[in-house]
């Protein structure tokens, strides 16, 4: 990756990188989120997800540290995610 394209991120790369996925809490949830994931990080290790259901149940957040290798991965990974119907927000 050129300098010029990660100028505008203060994170060095590679580097580990957790994502957070909000979502309804459905059957396929973890599992699509984690295809994407695997997607744009073949490298991650779908064990080390965590899993934490809303107090009511109705939502399910995961967080997967991937190792990022550059904004662009990143970039594609958030939009990918954001644009999946069960998410409600990726941070």
């Amino acid at each position: 990756m050129s300098e010029a394209e990660n100028k505008d991120t203060l994170f060095e790369f590679p580097c580990d990188f957790p994502i957070k996925i909000m979502g309804l809490t459905e059957d396929s949830f973890a599992q699509a989120m984690i295809e994407i994931v695997l997607r744009h990080a073949p490298d991650f290790a779908a064990q080390s997800v965590e899993m934490r259901a809303s107090s009511g149940g109705k939502y399910l957040s995961l967080t997967c540290t991937i190792r990022a290798t550059s904004k662009l991965q990143l970039d594609d990974l958030y939009r990918e995610l954001s644009a999946h119907p069960l998410v409600k927000v990726v941070l």
